[in-house]
């Protein structure tokens, strides 16, 4: 069985903020992140699209909350992401690769990673390589998705608990594979298009469409790779969405369960930092 999705992201450029220091000295714990030791409040039920027992989030369950995702980074739009969502008081959710666009372990990609989590925000995987999960063995999507979490763990200390497949592709090996892990796998019910090539005018109107339903919540699929999506679309949509009455909120929050599987301190950098 499959599932496939795929949607795109937003952005712009408000303020030039620095980014976060890449010392562990200051880590703050994001909103949904609770150490694994710390049971959770009772959550309201995920919205579950398998019947074998694996849990795949498909949309926020919290009433009026709305999830803007971004997926490919860390990347060059990354502060401008972050000054936008500081501007709304809003919380947003990067999905990471290792190894797509630039390697996670630069210096720049490092920053960046420090100022989206010591900002609040929740970061997820996105695996390593970008690759579609779909047409791997079993060991290649273990090391998929163990290369990107190990990533994470020595830059900020952190073991996600969420994991977006790309292309929003899974199949029951992904399924089974992301739960031995401890990960649910997520993906979106808004598609902003960015990806597929749409105009910044295009998601506007994607977004204003959505907005006019106002369905109950929105999980959203955006891509911080695009300067059209987040320097245009992204204000606009936060905007849009804040006027409609929805709180800008992490996926973990907006699903009611912990953002990390593990909360540490980081790893002083050595020669396994490298793509």
């Amino acid at each position: 069985m499959l599932s496939q999705f795929y949607s795109p992201l937003l952005a712009l450029a408000l303020e030039a903020i620095p980014f976060g220091a890449s010392s562990p000295a200051a880590m703050p714990r994001p909103a949904g992140q609770v150490n694994s030791e710390s049971p959770a409040s009772e959550p309201p039920p995920m919205e579950v699209r398998w019947d074998s027992g694996f849990n795949v989030v498909t949309r926020c369950t919290v009433p009026g909350t709305a999830a803007l995702t971004f997926d490919d980074g860390p990347f060059q739009y990354t502060n401008e992401v972050v000054a936008m969502l500081k501007a709304a008081n809003a919380i947003g959710t990067f999905f990471y690769n290792g190894k797509n666009f630039g390697c996670i372990y630069d210096k720049d990609s490092v920053d960046r990673a420090w100022l989206v989590y010591n900002s609040g925000h929740q970061i997820a995987s996105h695996t390593w390589s970008h690759a579609d999960l779909t047409t791997l063995s079993e060991d290649q999507i273990n090391d998929e998705m163990y290369k990107v979490e190990n990533a994470l763990t020595k830059i900020l200390g952190i073991s996600p608990a969420f994991i977006r497949p790309p292309y929003g592709k899974y199949n029951d090996l992904v399924l089974q594979v992301a739960s031995s892990r401890r990960q649910t796998v997520v993906t979106w019910d808004f598609d902003s298009q960015d990806s597929a090539g749409a105009s910044a005018d295009a998601g506007k109107n994607l977004y204003s469409q959505l907005i006019e339903k106002h369905p109950d919540t929105i999980l959203t699929l955006n891509h911080e790779t695009s300067d059209g999506s987040v320097r245009q679309v992204l204000p606009f949509a936060i905007q849009k969405l804040q006027a409609a009455g929805y709180r800008l909120v992490s996926v973990a929050e907006c699903v009611g369960k912990p953002a990390y599987i593990n909360v540490g301190p980081p790893q002083a950098r050595d020669g396994s930092w490298s793509c």
